[in-house]
């Protein structure tokens, strides 16, 4: 199954842009695609290899949604994408697909190259999940939100 690829440009330096990715998800990450929406206390990617990617809630909610495969401090990170097509924790990681995205200095500003691939590990309605992903309400939405933060 084909791979999401965004190329995104931000104006600020590559180490910055991958500790604010890393370390600030909680707050740019869009709180309407957590589960606890509103209610979110904390969303964040524990920043080394094998780092839980965690949401806490209301009441101690606590849902870890991926881990960290993948951990070069200010170039890239990938991450195991453990969230099912219909929008349920995946505790196995085989069955989840990746994330990988790297920051690329150029000059002042930074490119972020983003993929997300093997969404065939989700099994049935990975197809419909990749084309819901790739829309403007998928990771363009998401990657635009992280670059109003970072530019801001």
């Amino acid at each position: 199954m084909e791979r999401i690829t965004v190329r995104l440009k931000i104006e600020i330096p590559s180490d910055k842009a991958f500790q604010k990715f890393v370390n600030e998800l909680n707050e740019w990450w869009p709180k309407e695609y957590t589960w606890s929406q509103g209610e979110l206390k904390e969303i964040k990617i524990d920043g080394r290899m094998n780092g839980l990617c965690t949401e806490i809630g209301p009441n101690g909610f606590r849902c870890d949604w991926g881990t960290v495969s993948e951990f070069i401090d200010s170039k890239k990170i990938s991450l195991k994408w453990q969230i099912s097509p219909k929008r349920e924790p995946i505790p196995n990681p085989k069955k989840a697909s990746d994330l990988q995205v790297s920051f690329v200095a150029n000059g002042d500003s930074t490119i972020i190259d983003f993929e997300h691939f093997n969404f065939e590990n989700h099994g049935e309605g990975s197809e419909n999940y990749r084309e819901m992903m790739n829309s403007e309400q998928g990771w363009d939405y998401i990657l635009n939100n992280f670059k109003k933060h970072c530019e801001k």
